[in-house]
């Protein structure tokens, strides 16, 4: 008779544990940008978008503060997946963004402290980087749809939420302060608050 010893198995051979959800590279950064855009929705409805008062100052400089912070996570983000493309000029252009948002930040806090003064040329320029760095966002929304890189809703929900200068500003005009202010403030929530999400589960 012919007596067979197989040895123990070694751990490597034992069945893996059901393995734990997918991690999440962005999480933070999804979470800031929605964070950040909740806030300065809130202060839009509770002081408007062109409050005078030290307290209304206060209240809208604290929410598109943190709305900004949100925009340079989601530029981070948009850097490490090179999400508007490999290229050179790609590269160059969230650069450049990112300068103009940091640029927009130090108006944000000048307006805060009220000690911008629009009369002098070299304040005027830095209020000017708050508006440009919305309508830049809005073609490095329009270039993240034409690139690809991102699939599913996350290709195209960028443009939806960066249209929020050409949507709010319209509104503004055509139907007052009012106007402005409500839809400024719906158009975060259902703009770049969904983006926050879509980014957080992004999976690298």
């Amino acid at each position: 008779m012919t007596v067979s010893h197989s040895p123990a198995p070694a751990r490597s051979d034992v069945a893996s544990a059901t393995p734990g959800p997918a991690p999440r590279p962005f999480l933070t950064h999804g979470r800031m940008l929605t964070v950040g855009a909740l806030a300065w929705s809130a202060s839009i409805l509770l002081v408007g978008q062109d409050p005078h008062d030290p307290l209304g100052l206060a209240v809208f400089g604290i929410g598109s503060g943190l709305f900004q912070v949100g925009l340079l996570f989601l530029l981070r983000v948009l850097w490490r997946t090179r999400a508007l493309g490999e290229g050179r000029i790609a590269r160059t252009v969230l650069r450049i963004e990112t300068v103009v948002v940091g640029l927009a930040m130090a108006s944000t806090l000048a307006d805060t402290l009220a000690v911008s003064d629009l009369g002098q040329t070299g304040w005027l320029l830095l209020d000017l980087c708050w508006p440009l760095s919305m309508l830049g966002m809005f073609f490095i929304g329009i270039r993240i749809a034409i690139a690809g890189r991102w699939t599913g809703l996350s290709r195209f929900w960028p443009m939806v939420a960066e249209s929020w200068a050409v949507v709010t500003v319209p509104a503004l005009m055509l139907g007052g302060a009012l106007a402005g202010q409500l839809v400024g403030a719906l158009h975060l929530v259902v703009g770049y608050a969904v983006l926050g999400v879509l980014v957080a589960r992004k999976q690298g």
